[in-house]
C-alpha cells in the first residue's frame, strides 16, 4: 500500500517539476556555474523560507535573484543597507496631505516579490529587525493598517565577509528566522573562462524570458508537503539536530565543549522541507538520506553557536557540522 502511494507520488513530482529545468536554463543563460546558490534559491522558493548569503563581491548574488525574478514573472526589488537607512525607507510610511487634511500610505519596496535585501549588516538593529518581522510574519504594519505581503514572497540578504567596520552584525536569534545560510565562492577557471566569453562586452544584453507563473510556484508548495519521507529519515534528521545539543550521547565527546547552543527546533522543521524541496527539484516523490547530507550544512551553520573553546581552537560551525554527518549512521 506504502508502495503505492509513493509511486504515485513519484509520477506526481515528475509531472509537476517540469517547470524547474526551465527556469534552471532560463537562469543559466546569464549566470554561469554557481548551481550550489541556484539551487538554494529554487529551494528558498518552493520551501517557503528566506536566505541568507555571504560571499565577497562580484559573484553575481545580485544578478542571480534579479535573473530568478525575471524568470517567473514577480516583482523584484532591490534595497541596498546603509547605517542612516529607517524602517519606513523599508516598509513605508503616511503621508500627510494638507489638501484633504489627511494621512494616505506610501508602501515601501518591501512590497514586491522577490527581495534582494543588500549588506543587511550595514543597517542598524531597528531595520534590520523591521525586514525580519516582515520576513516571518508575511505582512507589515503601517500606521493602524495592516498589510499582507505577495505571495511567493522571497528574501535573498547578504552580507559581506569583508570590511567589517560600521557594520551591525545580525544577532544569532535573528539569523535563525533564515531557512538557510549560504557560502559562495569564487568559479574555477573553467567557469571564469565562461564568464568572460559571455559577459565581456559593453553593450550587449542577454534577454532573460519568463517562462513559469508565480501559481505555479504556489502549487509546487502543495506537491512538496506530499513528498513521501520514510520515518527512517525522520529519525536520522533528529538524530543529527540532537547531535548539535547532546554531542556526547552520539558518542561525540570530541565536540563536547565546542557548542555553545545547538540546533532549535526550527531546524527540525526547515531541514524536513528543505529536503522535501531538493527532492521535487531533482524529480523525485521521496527524500533520500542523501538530501539531507546535502542541505543539512546550509540549515545548521547559522543555528550551532560555537564557544569560545572553539574558536581558540580555530573550529567553525562547518567543522562541527562536518563531524556530525561523519559519526551519525545514514539509514
Amino acid at each position: 500500500m506504502v508502495e503505492k502511494g509513493i509511486t504515485a507520488i513519484n509520477e506526481k513530482v515528475k509531472k509537476e517539476s517540469q517547470f524547474v529545468p526551465l527556469l534552471v536554463n532560463e537562469i543559466e543563460k546569464v549566470i554561469v556555474g554557481q548551481k550550489y546558490l541556484i539551487d538554494r534559491l529554487l529551494i528558498g522558493l518552493l520551501a517557503n523560507g528566506h536566505l541568507l548569503v555571504e560571499g565577497v563581491p562580484g559573484l553575481a548574488k545580485t544578478m542571480s535573484i534579479w535573473v530568478l525574478a525575471q524568470t517567473i514573472k514577480t516583482k523584484f526589488q532591490r534595497i541596498q543597507f546603509t547605517p542612516d537607512l529607517l524602517p519606513a525607507d523599508l516598509i513605508g510610511t503616511l503621508v500627510y496631505n494638507p489638501k484633504d487634511g489627511d494621512f494616505t500610505t506610501k508602501k515601501g519596496p518591501i512590497f514586491a516579490n522577490i527581495i534582494l535585501a543588500d549588506e543587511i549588516n550595514r543597517a542598524p538593529a531597528k531595520v534590520q529587525s523591521a525586514l525580519l518581522e516582515s520576513m516571518q510574519e508575511r505582512q507589515v504594519t503601517i500606521g493602524e493598517n495592516t498589510f499582507k505581503l505577495d505571495d511567493p514572497f522571497l528574501v535573498m540578504a547578504t552580507q559581506n565577509p569583508i570590511e567589517q567596520e560600521g557594520t551591525y552584525p545580525l544577532p544569532e536569534a535573528q539569523i535563525d528566522r533564515f531557512m538557510l545560510k549560504i557560502n559562495i565562492t569564487y568559479p574555477n577557471m573553467e567557469e571564469e573562462r565562461k564568464i568572460l566569453k559571455r559577459m565581456s562586452f559593453t553593450n550587449k544584453e542577454i534577454k532573460v524570458n519568463a517562462v513559469v507563473e508565480p501559481q505555479t510556484i504556489i502549487k509546487a508548495r502543495s506537491t512538496i508537503d506530499e513528498v513521501y519521507m520514510d520515518e527512517k529519515i525522520e529519525n536520522y534528521i533528529l538524530d543529527i539536530i540532537f547531535a548539535t545539543r547532546e554531542p556526547e550521547s552520539y558518542k561525540l565527546d570530541d565536540l563536547k565543549g565546542l557548542i555553545q547552543y545547538g540546533a532549535s527546533p526550527r531546524a527540525s522543521i526547515y531541514l524536513t522541507v528543505a529536503s522535501k524541496a531538493y527532492a521535487f527539484i531533482q524529480g523525485r516523490g521521496y527524500v533520500t538520506p542523501q538530501d539531507v547530507k546535502l542541505i543539512g550544512p546550509d540549515i545548521l551553520r547559522h543555528r550551532i553557536i560555537v564557544s569560545y573553546e572553539a574558536e581558540a581552537e580555530e573550529k567553525t560551525s562547518d567543522d562541527i557540522i562536518k563531524r556530525i554527518f561523519e559519526e551519525i549512521e545514514v539509514p
